[in-house]
């Protein structure tokens, strides 16, 4: 296992896990070179679980590509690590749920944001603004007015 933040090779295990359902197992690592710790998860390799693309596309359903999205979201936002491995995992189970192993990127989409919406605001725009695409600055005003009026409806 490669440390994510300084990329040596060698960690010892601080401690192990099994997770809810006993398909996973959750070890905390610590690097032997700059002393920092991560988190791996061991699963069954299966029939992978897929998501089907605005395009049409399947592809792999990939945790890490959503745990990045939703990091680089809560960036400088007072969201914390748990809390955003909360919804991560919400959405792989929201994906491992589906009855034909896969989801379609919309379906998933929609779930993270009425997730982060409650969560954070600014968090929801900012996935929001790449999620949805806006086409121009009126779309993502409209977006916009429609948060301040929940908020001066409370």
């Amino acid at each position: 296992m490669k440390c994510p933040f300084c990329a040596y090779k060698e960690d010892k295990v601080v401690d192990s896990r099994e997770g809810r359902a006993g398909d996973l197992i959750r070890r905390r690592r610590e690097c032997l070179k700059c002393g920092r710790r991560f988190t791996t998860y061991e699963r069954i390799d299966e029939i992978p679980y897929m998501v089907i693309k605005k395009d049409g596309r399947r592809e792999r359903f990939d945790r890490q590509k959503i745990l990045q999205g939703m990091l680089k979201a809560c960036e400088k936002r007072p969201v914390s690590i748990p809390k955003i491995e909360a919804l991560v995992d919400e959405a792989e189970k929201f994906v491992c749920d589906s009855t034909d192993r896969e989801r379609t990127t919309v379906e998933l989409g929609e779930m993270l944001m009425s997730r982060l919406r409650k969560l954070d605001k600014v968090a929801y725009v900012r996935f929001a603004s790449v999620y949805m695409d806006f086409k121009d600055v009126k779309e993502f005003l409209n977006e916009l007015k429609g948060l301040l009026s929940e908020r001066t409806h409370k």
